[in-house]
């Protein structure tokens, strides 16, 4: 899994951090509230352990931009001192998938953020953008009800862009969900880009893939 660990406590943070990788997870981190938010709004994750109490944007902030203006679906799982109800109920009202009081086994957040992704990806088997749809159980793309054959590379793109839409994913980003570490020259991201936007707009007049000059590429219904 792709993690963000967003903490402050310089120990917590670190014993996160190091607890995933040593689990075969991918790990980014923050150690404040507004580097914590632009990672999570820029870049892709299936959960983010979330601290409250943070400099600079606290968490519920942050929750809440996430899920109301952001839009974006990962599982959110709070982790806080606090431990009163109306403490843990705002949590819920912001929009976080659990809260973990501390202090807290690691092994326990663990197996708390893969109940939280299974459950998460359980119920959000289809994606939709616009007029495009995307069924991750049967890997079938569609678009006004059209069947849309796509590549394999085309498939791995479009997934990221659809998670991320309406925001800008970066090329740095799209490149490592496709080929890793071993990324080909830049030309080949544009080769399948273009490829991916031929399919999809193909026989439509409005265009859902649009190029953000010097950064990326986003999907969405308007440039």
């Amino acid at each position: 899994m792709d993690i963000l660990v967003i903490e402050n406590h310089h120990d917590i943070h670190d014993n996160l951090v190091e607890y995933f990788e040593l689990r075969g997870h991918n790990v980014q981190s923050a150690l404040d509230g507004l580097t914590g938010l632009h990672l999570a709004a820029t870049q892709t994750f299936d959960a983010i352990l979330l601290d409250i109490m943070l400099p600079g944007i606290d968490g519920n902030q942050i929750c809440r931009s996430l899920r109301q203006y952001s839009k974006i679906d990962v599982a959110i799982l709070m982790l806080s001192a606090r431990d009163e109800l109306e403490d843990r109920l705002l949590g819920f009202s912001v929009g976080t998938d659990d809260y973990i009081t501390k202090p807290f086994a690691l092994s326990e957040v663990l197996a708390r953020v893969e109940a939280v992704v299974a459950r998460r990806q359980k119920n959000n088997r289809v994606m939709v953008v616009a007029d495009l749809e995307f069924d991750l159980d049967t890997w079938e793309v569609s678009r006004r009800g059209k069947p849309l054959k796509l590549n394999p590379t085309s498939m791995k793109l479009l997934e990221v862009l659809m998670r991320k839409s309406p925001h800008v994913v970066k090329r740095t980003e799209l490149e490592d969900v496709v080929w890793g570490r071993d990324a080909p020259n830049s030309d080949s991201l544009r080769s399948n880009i273009h490829i991916l936007r031929r399919t999809l707009h193909s026989g439509f007049d409005a265009p859902l893939l649009h190029t953000a000059h010097g950064l990326g590429y986003k999907l969405s219904q308007t440039e």
